[in-house]
């Protein structure tokens, strides 16, 4: 038995927001929205992949964001992607350095936080 990878990531969001997670995670991330099953559909919500990158979007009626717990994306050209995010008025923020790697954090428009991560 062993546990072999990471096969996804699920964030909560509020009912009724698929437009915007829409406009963040494929517009301005830039990941593309996958059909969610059938069956799971109907619960709301929107998946976003590209390869291995995988971000579900579960509705949470109770929905609180999580500030903490975060994933962090792998990105070329944080420089750039930055850039875009505050042009579309994500504010991103700097935090402690990482050896080795460039960083930085925004919330998508629920307020979960994202850590976007580059090597040097």
């Amino acid at each position: 038995m062993r546990v072999e990878g990471l096969h996804h990531v699920q964030l909560a969001m509020p009912p009724g927001q698929e437009p915007m997670a829409r406009a963040f995670y494929a517009g301005v991330l830039g990941i593309p929205e996958v059909a969610k099953p059938a069956r799971l559909a109907k619960r709301g919500g929107c998946w976003f992949e590209h390869g291995a990158l995988r971000i579900h979007l579960g509705v949470e009626q109770e929905f609180r964001p999580a500030r903490k717990a975060h994933p962090a994306l792998l990105v070329v050209d944080l420089a750039a992607l930055v850039r875009r995010l505050e042009q579309a008025g994500y504010p991103v923020v700097e935090d402690e350095p990482l050896p080795g790697y460039q960083r930085r954090y925004v919330d998508d428009p629920f307020g979960n936080r994202i850590e976007l991560i580059e090597p040097d």
